[in-house]
C-alpha cells in the first residue's frame, strides 16, 4: 500500500507539468522521472537519433528543455587543474579500461581566454537559435580533471534561462539570448574556493533564485529575485561547511521546505525567508547527490564512496534524528551520483557498475545485478524504464520493476557525465562537447 501511495503521490506531483518540458536537470517533478510520453528503447550512432549538435565548448552540466528548445552551458577555453593527485572513481581496476575518463576538451574554434557560453537549440532540429557568451572574470578556480566550471545545469522558468558558473558568475537571459541581469557572487562575498570546483546547480522557487555556496572561504545560501538580481535573503554557515549538491524545495505538511544536503548533515530552510526548520546531523566528505519528495517523505543518498542512503518524513523541527528519519543504510549508495525515485522504488548506479533497486518504503534491496560502466550521470526513468548513462557513452536501459531485467544497450560516441533530460518522447543526452536527442 506504501509504495502504491507513492506512486500516486508522484504522478499527481507531475501532473500539471507539459510533456514538453525538463526546465532543470531533475527533470519536471525534482525525481529524476520524465512526464508521461513514450520514450526511447534502443538507438546508436547510426540510428534512431533524430539529431546531434557540436557546442562551443565543453562541461558536463545537463541539458534542459522548455516548449521548443533546449538549452545548455559550456566553458570555451583552458581552466585551471587543481594540483595533486586526483582521485577516480572506479577503484581495484585501471579506471580507463572500466570506461572512466577525464573531460574532453574539445574545441570547435581556438580561443583566447576562458568564455562560458549559453546554447539555445530547437528541440525538433538541433538547429542553433541563439548563443550567448560570458567572458571569465577574476582567478579562476582549479577543478578536477573530470570536470570544468561549467558544472551547474541551467535552469528556466519558460521567460528567462538562469545560467550559474564556478566562478560565481550568474546570468539571466531573455528567450531571445540578451542577458537580463547579471551577478557575479565571487565579487559580491568572496572567491568560490571549493576542493574540487563548484558543482551546486541553482534553483527556482516562486519568484526566487536560489543559490547554494558551501565553500571553504565562506559558506552561505543566497535567494535572489529571478525578475531583477537583487538579495531577497541570505543565510549565513561557518565557513568550512562545504557541499557540492544542489538545493531542493519539497513540498512538507507544513509547507516548503528548502533541502540542502551538506558537509554537517542534511538542512532544512523555509524558501520564503532562509529560517532553519531541521537538520539531521551527519559529517560527509564529499556530500553529492541531491534530495526527492514523494510528497510526504525525502529520499536521498549522502555521496562519497558507498554512501548511506535514507528516507527523512517532511515536516520536522529542530534535530529530526529520533523523530523523522523514517529508514537509513548505513552504506551501499553511489559517490557521485543521485538516486532516482520512480513508481515506489529508488534506482541507483554507481562507480562500480552496479545497479540497485530499492523499496522506497522500507529501504529493503529488492534486486542488485552488475551491469558494467561508470556511473557519474544520474540515472532517470519514464514510460517504465530506468535510464543509466555511462561515460563511456553506453546506455542501459532496464525495465522498472521489482525484478532486474535489461532491455537494451545503446552506444553513443562521446564522454557522458552530464546527467540527461527527457520530454515529448525524446532522451536529450549531453556529451562533453555534443549533444544528442535521441528518439524519432
Amino acid at each position: 500500500m506504501r509504495g502504491v501511495l507513492i506512486g500516486l503521490l508522484t504522478a499527481l506531483a507531475a501532473a500539471p507539468l507539459a510533456a514538453n518540458d525538463w526546465p532543470h536537470w531533475r527533470g519536471p517533478s525534482g525525481t529524476g522521472v520524465a512526464a508521461s510520453s513514450a520514450l526511447p528503447s534502443t538507438w546508436s550512432a547510426k540510428a534512431n537519433v533524430a539529431w546531434q549538435a557540436p557546442l562551443e565548448g565543453a562541461g558536463v552540466s545537463s541539458p534542459i528543455v522548455w516548449g521548443d528548445r533546449v538549452y545548455v552551458t559550456s566553458q570555451a577555453g583552458d581552466g585551471r587543474r587543481q594540483s595533486g593527485r586526483h582521485p577516480t572513481l572506479a577503484q581495484g581496476v585501471d579506471p580507463a579500461a572500466a570506461g572512466e575518463s577525464t573531460l574532453a576538451a574539445t574545441l570547435r574554434k581556438p580561443r583566447t581566454g576562458v568564455v562560458f557560453v549559453v546554447e539555445a537549440f530547437d528541440r525538433a532540429t538541433g538547429t542553433r537559435v541563439w548563443s550567448h557568451e560570458t567572458a571569465a572574470e577574476g582567478e579562476l578556480p582549479p577543478v578536477h580533471d573530470k570536470h570544468n566550471l561549467a558544472t551547474a545545469s541551467p535552469v528556466t522558468d519558460g521567460e528567462r534561462v538562469y545560467a550559474w558558473f564556478g566562478t560565481g558568475q550568474l546570468v539571466a537571459l531573455d528567450a531571445a539570448g540578451k542577458p537580463v541581469w547579471t551577478r557575479n557572487l565571487a565579487t559580491d562575498y568572496a572567491p568560490f574556493d571549493i576542493n574540487w570546483g563548484h558543482g551546486s546547480s541553482p534553483l527556482l522557487h516562486g519568484d526566487s533564485i536560489i543559490l547554494l555556496c558551501y565553500h571553504s572561504q565562506m559558506s552561505y545560501l543566497l535567494a535572489l529575485d529571478k525578475r531583477t538580481g537583487r538579495v531577497q535573503w541570505k543565510v549565513d554557515r561557518p565557513a568550512g561547511v562545504e557541499s557540492y549538491s544542489s538545493p531542493v524545495v519539497a513540498r512538507g505538511p507544513g509547507g516548503p521546505e528548502l533541502i540542502v544536503n551538506s558537509s554537517t548533515g542534511v538542512e532544512s530552510f523555509d524558501p520564503s525567508s532562509g529560517k532553519t526548520l531541521w537538520h539531521y546531523p551527519e559529517v560527509n566528505r564529499f556530500p553529492i547527490p541531491v534530495a526527492m519528495t514523494d510528497g510526504t517523505h525525502l529520499y536521498m543518498s549522502r555521496g562519497y564512496r558507498s554512501s548511506p542512503y535514507m528516507a527523512i518524513r517532511l515536516g520536522g523541527r529542530g534535530d529530526i534524528t529520533s523523530s523523522h528519519v523514517a529508514w537509513r543504510v548505513p552504506t551501499g549508495a553511489p559517490y557521485v551520483s543521485s538516486l532516482v525515485l520512480y513508481e515506489g522504488l529508488l534506482y541507483m548506479g554507481g562507480e562500480n557498475g552496479v545497479v540497485s533497486a530499492i523499496d522506497a518504503g522500507t529501504g529493503r534491496r529488492l534486486w542488485q545485478e552488475r551491469i558494467g560502466g561508470v556511473f557519474t550521470a544520474s540515472p532517470i526513468a519514464g514510460d517504465g524504464k530506468v535510464y543509466f548513462v555511462s561515460e563511456s557513452g553506453e546506455t542501459v536501459v532496464l525495465k522498472a520493476g521489482r525484478t532486474a531485467q535489461v532491455l537494451s544497450r545503446n552506444t553513443l560516441p562521446g564522454h557522458f557525465v552530464a546527467s540527461p533530460a527527457a520530454a515529448a518522447g525524446r532522451l536529450f543526452l549531453r556529451a562533453d562537447d555534443r549533444l544528442y536527442a535521441v528518439g524519432q
